[in-house]
């Protein structure tokens, strides 16, 4: 099959290195070399801030938008077309000069315990060390589980995994996807339903990025969108933006599609899980965005407004 006159000699991705993230742009590598016979599709690894900064909690230091600036210049100095990030990771607001141009096929987006001595969260003793880097998570486990400790964890994946092996961690908690995508599905002990733990926007999921400038760009890659998911993930990443959304806040947003609608779950809380506010909503999955809003205005009414103030003062 000879190559569409609209395709490109060359494109390239930029990513960042970790293990998990050269997976996904090998991922959407090969799919657009499946899109555009002929074009020659290149990977550029970067080494970003975040991942850089391994000595804080990511709240601290800027929150997930540290993982993906250092892409965004590489795609205005045209040494690269297009970012592929996980969608959890991108920050709510897409940044001045740049749109998210297609959202793939999700992935398993619940949490997944791990662990080398305990079948899950109930078992889990008095006292006993659980890892996260995630403010979501960290509100959940303090909220049902008063009882254990609960320990940043940073790093990637890899790395994560090497920390509880070494016994550092009782149990951790990550994204399903990252391991299910890794080959690493084996360490999952138990899958966390989102009545326990409510996933973040967008966890499971992949974007793809691109300068707004370069409409070319975003008509290479518009076939890897996945309709149905891209209406899932824009709702809750709708209802985390109407709430500020950023990692700095203890917050969980989860669609599903049901008998031709849309359903979407979300919650505010405090990060010791105290203050705790939750709402579900019903509609039309082509009003995907108004519905975010709606249910991010009813969690208002019911107190989210007081759980936000609080948070944003704190230090």
């Amino acid at each position: 099959m000879p190559p569409s006159l609209s395709s490109p000699r060359l494109i390239t991705i930029a990513s960042r290195e970790s293990r998990l993230a050269m997976w996904q742009a090998r991922h959407v590598q090969a799919r657009l070399t499946a899109l555009h016979p002929g074009t020659k599709v290149e990977i550029l690894g970067i080494t970003t801030e975040g991942d850089r900064i391994l000595d804080r909690p990511l709240a601290e230091i800027g929150g997930k938008g540290l993982f993906i600036k250092e892409l965004e210049h590489a795609m205005l100095e045209r040494v690269a077309d297009l970012a592929v990030h996980s969608m959890k990771d991108m920050p709510m607001e897409m940044p001045t000069g740049f749109t998210l141009a297609a959202i793939s096929t999700r992935e398993n987006p619940l949490d997944a315990f791990l662990s080398p001595r305990y079948s899950s969260l109930a078992s889990l003793p008095a006292g006993a060390v659980v890892g996260t880097s995630s403010l979501r998570r960290e509100a959940m486990l303090r909220r049902r589980y008063p009882h254990i400790t609960v320990k940043s964890l940073r790093g990637n994946l890899d790395t994560r995994l090497k920390k509880l092996d070494a016994g550092q961690y009782d149990a951790i908690i990550l994204a399903a996807a990252g391991l299910i995508r890794l080959g690493l599905q084996e360490r999952i002990r138990a899958l966390l339903p989102p009545e326990i733990s409510l996933p973040a926007p967008g966890q499971g999921a992949l974007g793809i990025e691109v300068c707004s400038d370069r409409p070319e760009v975003a008509a290479w890659v518009a076939a890897l969108n996945d309709e149905a998911d891209a209406r899932r993930i824009l709702a809750e990443r709708a209802f985390s933006r109407a709430l500020g959304g950023s990692c700095q806040l203890p917050l969980g947003a989860y669609a599903v599609l049901e008998n031709g609608g849309l359903v979407l779950s979300g919650f505010v809380a405090s990060v010791d899980g105290q203050a705790f506010v939750e709402g579900k909503i019903h509609g039309n999955p082509g009003e995907c965005e108004a519905l975010g809003e709606r249910l991010a205005a009813q969690l208002r009414k019911k107190g989210a407004d007081d759980i936000l103030a609080r948070l944003t003062a704190e230090p």
